[in-house]
């Protein structure tokens, strides 16, 4: 932080250097204390007595959690805590190189509790990825403890409101110049590569998941809705489920110019039309957005014209809601989750 420097007097030089070093010494013990930067493990053997299990026919369970289970295929990247989540979790970053975009960005993770329980250690967890509105670079604003997404997640899930999702949150843009509108735009970073492609693919070497869509889902809210709400309609085959908080149906980045037909083939509208045509995959929308906020004319004139066949939809109207994420997460309380994890699968427990 740049400031102005105020000359010391010779006699007061010893007292404000003795308070300085008091500072420095403060924040080096907070620092340590809160263990930002140290290297995270999600191993998980499975609890055992010490003994050898004595061989037995699988349960049902085990044999459900065995067959939809994808267990990590490696290699494992370099976590490191990001910060402390009330409950005893732990929001972990990474930096991802994108083997199939080219890009290079963070990538912020949250696991819930159950993940490391022992009756839930042979099965996949379901896995949400969340993007933020605006630029979403440098950071992903949905690791910020104070909007509460990871504690809601874990309250809700031990109240049945919610599943315990794998919570992903990359970078959303390449840089806070302009919107990509989560695409891979001709001359540009291949942002839609990576999110829909290297991301997933992080997820799948380090984390217990799920084979099958049933088990992935998006989040995002404003430009991050946007993205979300494509890449469900985009590739449903990859993804079932997505949480749009005012989001904007149409693609509107500035770097489009000269590309239509590219522009058109990342648009939810026209993606939305090509599936209804198709007959699917079912895919399962739930839009929020506040009644503070303008764009509603718009979502339901969305629903109207692509909620149907395929297109499962949801519309959470928050009262007195704003466009920003403590709005829409008083949705989600309100029953947004609760309606986006029946349309996926949860951790299966085995004994």
């Amino acid at each position: 932080m740049h400031g102005t420097v105020i000359p010391m007097r010779p006699k007061t030089a010893p007292a404000a250097m003795a308070a300085v070093l008091l500072t420095a010494l403060i924040s080096t013990l907070l620092t340590a204390c809160s263990g930002k930067g140290d290297k995270v493990s999600f191993d998980n053997p499975a609890a055992t007595s010490g003994k050898s299990p004595s061989p037995r026919a699988l349960t049902e369970n085990e044999r459900r959690a065995q067959a939809m289970t994808q267990l990590p295929t490696g290699p494992a990247a370099e976590f490191t805590k990001e910060s402390d989540v009330e409950g005893g979790t732990t929001i972990s970053v990474t930096t991802l190189a994108g083997k199939k975009s080219g890009f290079t960005g963070q990538v912020w993770v949250w696991v819930p509790k159950q993940y490391f329980e022992p009756r839930y250690s042979q099965s996949g967890f379901p896995v949400m990825i969340t993007l933020p509105g605006g630029k979403g670079f440098p950071k992903n604003y949905w690791i910020g403890t104070g909007l509460g997404l990871q504690t809601g997640i874990h309250k809700w899930s031990q109240e049945g409101q919610s599943l315990p999702f794998i919570v992903v949150m990359p970078v959303l843009n390449p840089g806070k110049e302009y919107y990509q509108d989560g695409s891979d735009i001709p001359g540009q970073a291949k942002m839609g590569t990576w999110l829909t492609e290297d991301v997933p693919d992080l997820v799948k070497a380090n984390f217990r998941t799920f084979k099958s869509r049933d088990g992935w889902g998006w989040m995002g809210s404003s430009s991050g809705g946007f993205a979300a709400l494509k890449f469900v309609l985009q590739k449903p085959d990859q993804f079932k489920a997505v949480i749009a908080s005012g989001p904007d149906t149409r693609p509107d980045s500035p770097l489009w110019k000269g590309y239509e037909e590219e522009k058109q083939a990342n648009n939810p509208e026209r993606l939305a039309k090509d599936l209804i045509a198709k007959g699917g995959p079912d895919v399962f929308v739930a839009f929020q957005i506040g009644t503070a906020e303008s764009g509603m004319p718009n979502l339901q004139n969305f629903i109207k014209n692509y909620g149907k066949g395929p297109i499962k939809t949801h519309l959470q109207v928050i009262q007195n809601g704003e466009h920003d994420a403590k709005s829409y997460m008083r949705g989600m309380g309100d029953g947004t989750m609760k309606w986006f994890s029946d349309q996926l699968q949860g951790p299966i427990a085995t004994p």
